[in-house]
């Protein structure tokens, strides 16, 4: 039998690399590998010259499409110029430019101090790392070591380090974890998820708000932060509250002495509808983490964005009052580029602007599949849509684990050139912003019978 390249570039693979995320007995049999060699816009060209939809946007980081080429463009450039330097003791002008650039688009809310001072990292959990040991670590400086804990809430994903972990509420990734974790203490998600009947959404996200003050009056004394994920829970399944939510939470942080961090991960750079996801409950967060479409999806960097007080808190003659951690290529200048170039485009093209409209269609389409028997729920945040899959086509009726209805979706979509890959038995569409109106009507038609084959003999 002749070995193709394709097959020879799967065994390789196979033969050498452990994958994220994965079940690796499922490879190469029940979840056959993609080799993928190359990308378009938003679509993804396979080794066998397939061409696949990328309606996940590559976990969420491919904002611009695939081989943007001012993007790339600007990391040639820098490449050409100066790849890496360390940034302890040195500086060098694309991470400065970056920093201002952050800092001038950043919430702002009026009568408070604005964030001021970017610290970098490497990914999205090391952000969140960062912030919470920004968080803690200022108090300790400020002689109260007693605000050693956080509070997260309930269905909320941060990273899967350790300090992410024990801030997260996703079973799957944190009970084998979690006698290493810190302890944290959980509030209820704002989530309209399990809303009564005739509850709205802004109901939900102030009954939660009450639980939190509850929570705070009898914690707040040892809680240093609380760390939410704006407008949108993403691994968590596509949950999604009302902004009221936020508005509260930072008048309770501020009531309490307590920091906010928002946890813009995966809402950041226009994923929600606006820049920031803050920015639609009019609130600012004392640490902001980015990261995902910071560079357009090109290369991995994040970066923690501060105020001016939690900077002031470290600056002493003392080195153990200093914050000391770091990363070897933080504020790398190829990422730092690529993340000059992505904003950049954010102006030239008025990227939220056309957001807005391809977001409504998205809902249209969307519209057109609510009525398939086993949806129980459709919902929207900006350009993100998610389809809830249950066996009966309401929340209360979820399909048995065993049946893997979303592994099915899942593939019979990747049989049909569309890469949809499902929370669970949730389907959801978050694609490049650049998907053009024949993508999208594609991304519907193939949605639909994916959700009619996986869920034909449940």
């Amino acid at each position: 039998m002749m070995i193709t390249a394709e097959h020879d570039l799967v065994a390789r693979d196979l033969a050498t690399i452990w994958h994220p995320c994965t079940q690796m007995r499922e490879h190469p049999d029940l979840l056959p590998l993609v080799p993928i060699v190359r990308g378009e816009g938003a679509w993804l060209v396979a080794a066998d010259g397939r061409r696949y939809l990328d309606a996940v946007s590559s976990w969420w980081t491919n904002i611009h499409g695939h081989g943007e080429p001012r993007i790339a463009a600007a990391i040639a450039e820098q490449a050409r110029t100066l790849e890496h330097v360390l940034l302890a003791g040195f500086t060098h002008p694309s991470a400065v430019a970056l920093a201002e650039q952050l800092l001038a688009r950043a919430p702002r809310q009026l009568g408070r101090a604005p964030l001021t001072k970017v610290f970098y990292a490497d990914n999205g959990s090391a952000a969140v790392e960062v912030a919470l040991k920004m968080a803690f670590h200022w108090f300790r400086n400020r002689g109260e070591p007693e605000r050693r804990k956080f509070i997260a809430l309930h269905n909320g994903y941060h990273g899967e380090t350790l300090g992410a972990l024990a801030v997260g509420d996703i079973p799957l990734y944190r009970r084998i974890y979690a006698p290493l974790l810190a302890e944290a203490i959980f509030a209820p998600s704002p989530d309209a998820h399990d809303a009564r009947p005739g509850q709205s959404a802004e109901a939900c996200a102030l009954e939660a708000a009450d639980v939190l003050a509850s929570l705070l009056d009898a914690h707040g004394h040892e809680i240093c932060a609380l760390i939410v994920e704006p407008l949108l829970q993403c691994a968590g399944g596509m949950r999604m509250h009302h902004p009221i939510y936020l508005k509260r939470a930072r008048e309770l942080c501020d009531a309490h002495g307590i920091f906010l961090i928002a946890d813009e991960i995966a809402t950041g750079f226009g994923r929600t509808g606006t820049l920031f996801a803050c920015e639609q409950a009019g609130i600012q967060p004392d640490l902001m983490c980015v990261s995902k479409g910071l560079t357009g999806g090109f290369l991995p960097l994040a970066a923690v964005l501060a105020t001016q007080a939690i900077y002031d808190g470290f600056l002493d003659d003392s080195r153990e009052r200093a914050f000391l951690h770091s990363h070897s290529y933080t504020g790398n200048p190829l990422g730092c580029a690529a993340a000059l170039a992505s904003l950049a485009i954010f102006d030239s093209d008025d990227v939220l602007e056309r957001n807005r409209v391809t977001a409504a269609r998205m809902g249209e389409l969307a519209n057109g599949i609510a009525t398939l028997p086993h949806i129980a729920d459709v919902r929207q945040c900006g350009m993100v849509v998610a389809f809830e899959l249950t066996r009966d086509g309401d929340k209360a009726t979820p399909f048995d684990p065993a049946l893997r209805i979303g592994l099915q979706a899942y593939r019979a979509a990747l049989a049909r050139g569309v890469v949809l890959r499902p929370l669970g038995d949730i389907l959801y569409w978050m694609p490049p912003y650049c998907i053009d109106d024949a993508a999208l009507a594609q991304l519907a038609d193939v949605t639909a019978a994916t959700i009619r084959e996986a869920t034909a003999c449940a």
